[in-house]
């Protein structure tokens, strides 16, 4: 890489780095991995620097879309995956409600499938359309949309199973 093309790289991860943590985190549920995520995602675009001209931002978020799924899956193979606890609720008030209900939706979340979690990270934290989706997986605006369907499907069957939201709660508008 030459010197220009490093400024640039430079300026793109101090510019854009804090929001792909934030989408690693939101795949893996963890820093740490998000971290190990986002600076593999991240040396492979080096890499390919010079021939990304626009569109470096989708780049790295395909790489860590694909990355995270492939991981998730040989990790499966080799261990079981542990939820954390959701803490007591408390009656101090809305915050201490709303912390509580987003911490049951990121339990149940991270419950889900690697490629239905990518799709929901996708569509309504990153606020894609289900074409866009599709062409960060790689796949059909279908198979987005059935994705998603069965992804909060199994999200609201996790939460009730669990009470782990209120009934009044069960739009998950808690997950954006």
């Amino acid at each position: 890489m030459d010197e220009a093309a490093e400024r640039e790289f430079t300026a793109f991860v101090t510019e854009r780095g804090h929001a792909l943590l934030r989408v690693a985190y939101a795949l893996t549920g963890n820093r740490q991995a998000a971290e190990d995520l986002l600076q593999t995602a991240l040396a492979k675009t080096a890499l390919r620097w010079n021939k990304i001209e626009h569109g470096a931002e989708l780049y790295v978020r395909k790489i860590l879309y694909h990355d995270h799924i492939s991981r998730w899956q040989k990790l499966r193979r080799l261990r079981e995956v542990s939820v954390e606890s959701v803490p007591e609720r408390s009656a101090r008030g809305d915050l201490s409600r709303q912390v509580a209900d987003r911490l049951a939706v990121h339990s149940a979340l991270l419950r889900l499938p690697p490629r239905q979690r990518a799709v929901l990270v996708l569509r309504y934290l990153e606020d894609l359309s289900e074409k866009q989706v599709a062409e960060v997986l790689g796949c059909s605006p279908g198979t987005v949309a059935s994705q998603a369907s069965r992804a909060l499907a199994r999200l609201r069957e996790l939460i009730a199973s669990q009470g782990l939201l209120a009934p009044d709660d069960a739009d998950l508008e808690v997950i954006t």
